[in-house]
């Protein structure tokens, strides 16, 4: 019997071969896939070792910073300036020389320290700030020959509700948001004094209070850049200002439980071609209780405490109100200002037997050119004008005055820690001092010429 037929040795092999061609293709596979996971691997960087030196710094910086020593969060800055007033002439039938902004101005007077400050800020937090300006030239109430006494004119904490600071709360004394130059740092104002129209307003331009500031941070930068520029502005009060404050004035003890109340709003404006400007809407309401001092009504007769006043049972006060604009242009090189307020106030009457509430008006206009040389610092030629007709409530029985003014000057800033400035005055106004002698008639016109000198130093 013959044996079987053997297989097909060419199907067996066909088989045989694709099997394991796909387990040779798998094993590729696998090969190729554990070749790439070292190749990554070797492309890794090597954590550097560092010596122990490194180690230590690293460690170091990774520590958290240190808090603040109380005398690395504060400042201190300030000024000072010395004064002297020359009476050039009187007028027929002048009264004395006088000047509600300046006690030196005056019989018998010569050289003056006119404001010596100093200034102490910083952050006690990131959202609180401190700023405590004593004043240490201050003559008290009243004194017939005291001079050089301290006084808080600013302490105040201001409190940010935000990060970017644009709302916050001012609580303590500060300057009441009433009028651009009154809120303007005499360190940087061009004339030697306030304007009476708006000054007379606010004495010392500060009050006990609370009030509440909107800068936006836009805002937050023009004022920045006045700041920075050299160009005077009056300081950050916000786009919005609304506040309440006792209403006696700075440092002066309160009379009446009643408060004032105040709202400024400011609109800052920058051209294309960089021009600054400032438009700005102020008012404030509230009810001033007056201070008196014996007089002679008209000159005649036996000295007598007007009515209408404290000492007189008129402890409530009398309604105080008024509303002012304001137009600031600033000087890029030519500059202007101008205010002008109106409003209601206490005020003696013609008779000068009684306080009363009477109408009042008054502001003033500016023009001056700043001038930068390359090395003999900036000059500041300027012109004003100032009014008023009304009440000044802050004075003795608060007088009915009439003052109009032409100022004529110049500045010189020489650099960031000296200036001189020479002024001429031609002045009619009325010198509200209270002559408490039997027949003689207090509040006269002084009329004449005065000229003016200060040197400031900025520390």
């Amino acid at each position: 019997m013959p044996p079987p037929a053997p297989q097909s040795t060419a199907a067996w092999s066909m088989d045989e071969l694709t099997r394991r061609l796909q387990e040779t293709e798998a094993r590729l596979e696998a090969l190729e896939s554990e070749q790439s996971m070292r190749i990554e691997e070797s492309s890794l960087p090597t954590p550097p070792v560092l010596e122990p030196e490194k180690l230590e710094e690293k460690a170091k910086a990774t520590e958290p910073a240190p808090k603040k020593k109380w005398f690395e969060k504060y400042s201190l800055r300030g000024y000072t300036q010395f004064r002297i007033n020359e009476q050039l002439n009187l007028g027929p039938n002048s009264a004395p020389p006088h000047h509600n902004g300046d006690g030196f101005v005056g019989e018998d007077q010569t050289f003056g320290i006119r404001r010596a400050r100093l200034v102490l800020f910083g952050d006690v937090t990131d959202h609180i700030s401190l700023y405590f300006q004593p004043d240490f030239a201050s003559t008290p109430p009243g004194s017939p020959d005291g001079n050089h006494f301290a006084q808080i004119r600013d302490l105040y904490f201001d409190l940010y509700l935000d990060d970017d600071k644009v709302n916050r709360f001012r609580v303590g004394q500060s300057k009441v948001p009433y009028g651009w130059e009154n809120l303007q740092s005499s360190q940087n104002r061009l004339p030697l004094d306030r304007n009476d129209g708006f000054n007379s307003a606010v004495k010392n331009e500060r009050d006990l209070g609370v009030f509440y500031y909107w800068t936006p941070e836009y805002a937050q930068e023009f004022f920045k850049k006045l700041s920075d520029e050299n160009l005077k502005g009056s300081g950050n009060y916000g786009v919005f200002g609304v506040g309440v404050y006792a209403g006696q004035g700075g440092s002066l003890r309160e009379q009446n439980d009643n408060l004032h109340f105040v709202s400024r709003l400011t609109l800052p404006i920058t051209f294309c071609g960089g021009q600054m400007m400032e438009l700005g809407l102020q008012g404030y309401t509230g009810e001033y209780t007056v201070l008196s001092s014996p007089i002679s009504p008209l000159g005649v007769g036996a000295a007598v405490r007007p009515l209408g006043t404290l000492e007189t049972g008129k402890r409530e006060g009398i309604r105080d109100e008024r509303l002012g604009g304001s137009i600031i242009y600033y000087p890029q090189p030519f500059g202007f200002q101008a205010e002008w307020n109106f409003g209601h106030g206490p005020g003696l009457n013609d008779a000068q037997t009684e306080v009363i509430k009477r109408p009042l008006s008054g502001g003033y206009a500016m023009a001056m050119y700043r001038h930068k040389t390359k090395c003999r610092g900036e000059f500041y030629p300027f012109v004003r004008w100032a009014y008023y007709d009304g009440g000044y409530k802050s004075e003795r029985n608060a007088p009915y005055v009439d003052i109009n003014e032409w100022e004529l000057g110049l500045e010189w800033q020489i650099n960031k820690s000296m200036e001189f400035v020479s002024m001429y005055t031609i002045t009619d106004r009325t010198n509200t001092r209270a002559l408490g002698t039997a027949d003689t008639l207090s509040y006269s016109q002084f009329r004449g010429d005065l000229m003016r000198f200060q040197f400031q130093v900025n520390y």
